[in-house]
Parts: structure tokens; C-alpha cells; sequence
């Protein structure tokens, strides 16, 4: 071939590539942020473009369903959920990143009732009156709970008068705080950031019990996402700690820092899941 023609088509192919913008990696946030704090999406979407080099386009979502099914089907590459949907669904993702929080890889489930409420000391004070789950597939917000009930020797399905799912901690709380539920089993971490930024609001509740430690909710990747993607992304989360904006986003989010973490950290969420659906399934054979 005649080298003028290969360079001109090299750099034809260069200037072709070139033109070809990157796809934008495609990262989810649930229940566990806070979704008011759009300030620091922003900057934490430009902090994660700089370093990556591509772009990123952060989705929310109302459940962990919704985010679930959207890492099997490819349409994320990762995504920042509740321990419990990472141990029931785990042939569909990888482990990518765990905060560090309080100075623990941990965080608990606390139960909360309204302010004027003196009188309830566990779940059990709470028969036959209004309680909140979060999310169906929910840790803190709802199979702490049933763990607590089936424990108890109770049905969780007969136990309260009325429940209902709020699809967010922070909503959860709200509902305790405003006095339209008698309880509600809500995210430690996130009840307080919540005090951080609205004590008012955490200033109407009241913390009856807070629950074992568990595993912290944790960044997960799609399993089929290619591994230079995961390592790179998996690196700028990790060396967050190691820059001066890095280390304010962290403090923002309230954490530490981030750390790769092992699936040992999530033994006791994965046994309390496997406990509460075991008990359901014999609920459903007997009715």
C-alpha cells in the first residue's frame, strides 16, 4: 500500500476515534443517599468524570428492585444499595466499594417512635398500632423488623394494625416524626446525617433500640461489567481519601472513606434474610 494512503487513512481512523465520544458509565443511588443532596451528586459526578476520564450519568430510582433488575439487564454499570439486596441477588453483581463509617465497615438498623412516645422499649410495644418499612427488600427498614417479630414468636403479617412501605428512610422518619406511624425500623447512617442536616425534624423522634451491626450498605457492580472498568472505578472510590476533594465529598456523605471489603462483612444480613423467608414460606404453607 502506498504510505501516503496508510497515513491518510490512519489518520482518517484516528480522527474517527477521536470523535467517538465514551459512553457514560452508568451509576444508581437508592434509599441509602440522601436524595436532597443534588449538591453533592453534582459534585461527585465531576469528581468521578476527572478521574475516570469519561463521562457518568448518576439514576435514582424508587426501590431496590427497580435498581436490581436494571444491573441484571446491563442498563447500569454499578450501584450504591442495601446490604439485603446484595446477599439475595449476588450471582448478578460484584462487590466494588464499602464505606467506612464512624470508623467501622458497619452500620445499624435503630427503631424509632414519635417523640412523645415514653412508653415503647422494643417492637413488641408497638402491637396492633401503624408501622413503616422503607423497602421491601430493605435491611434496616424492614428485615430487622421481621427477624425482631418472628423471634418473638410473632406473625408480622397479623402483628400492626396497618403497615406501609415508604420507599425512603428519610420519608420513613418524617412519617414517625409528623405522628402518621407509632414506629418505624430506619437506616442508622442515614437517621444520623439526617440529625446533621435536620434536627428538628430527628428532635420529634425518639430512638427506642438500635439493632447488631451489619455489614454497610454497599457500591456494587453488574457482574458482566468488564474488569478494566471495574478496577478503575473501583480505585478512584478507594483513593477518594487521598485528595483534598476527594476527602470533602467523603465528608459530605458523612464516611471515612471507602474500602474494597469482603463478603464475610454481610454473614449477618444474610442470615437474618435467610431466616425471615424461611419463616414466610412455612407462614404461606399453613394459611
Amino acid at each position: 500500500m502506498n504510505k501516503w494512503l496508510l497515513c491518510f487513512l490512519l489518520l482518517v481512523i484516528g480522527d474517527a476515534s477521536a470523535a467517538t465520544p465514551a459512553q457514560p458509565m452508568r451509576l444508581a443511588l437508592s434509599a441509602v443517599f440522601l436524595g436532597e443532596r443534588q449538591d453533592v451528586v453534582v459534585r461527585w459526578k465531576q469528581y468521578l468524570e476527572s478521574h475516570l476520564q469519561r463521562p457518568i450519568t448518576f439514576v435514582q430510582r424508587r426501590s431496590y428492585r427497580e435498581l436490581t433488575d436494571m444491573l441484571h439487564s446491563g442498563e447500569l454499570d454499578a450501584a450504591w444499595i442495601c446490604s439485603a439486596p446484595y446477599v439475595r441477588h449476588k450471582s448478578i453483581q460484584r462487590l466494588l466499594a464499602v464505606g467506612i463509617w464512624q470508623g467501622e465497615p458497619l452500620y445499624q438498623s435503630y427503631l424509632i417512635v414519635p417523640k412523645q412516645d415514653l412508653a415503647t422499649r422494643s417492637i413488641i410495644d408497638l402491637r396492633g398500632k401503624m408501622f413503616a418499612y422503607s423497602d421491601p427488600e430493605s435491611n434496616s427498614g424492614r428485615y430487622v423488623a421481621l427477624g425482631e417479630l418472628i423471634k418473638s414468636g410473632e406473625d408480622p403479617d397479623h402483628f400492626f394494625s396497618k403497615t406501609l412501605f415508604t420507599y425512603s428512610h428519610r420519608k420513613s422518619v418524617e412519617a414517625v416524626a409528623d405522628g402518621l406511624v407509632d414506629g418505624a425500623r430506619v437506616d442508622g447512617y442515614i437517621y444520623d446525617m439526617l440529625n446533621t442536616l435536620y434536627p428538628e425534624m430527628i428532635g420529634r423522634t425518639r430512638v427506642v433500640m438500635r439493632s447488631e451491626k451489619f455489614g454497610f450498605p454497599p457500591i456494587v457492580a453488574r457482574a458482566g461489567l468488564p474488569k478494566d472498568e471495574f478496577r478503575k472505578l473501583q480505585g478512584v472510590l478507594l483513593n477518594m481519601q487521598n485528595d483534598a476533594e476527594g476527602r470533602s465529598l467523603l465528608a459530605s456523605l458523612g464516611l471515612d472513606k471507602f474500602i474494597a471489603g469482603e463478603d464475610r462483612l454481610f454473614d449477618g444480613v444474610a442470615t437474618l434474610v435467610r431466616d425471615v423467608e424461611k419463616a414466610e414460606m412455612l407462614r404461606a404453607k399453613k394459611h
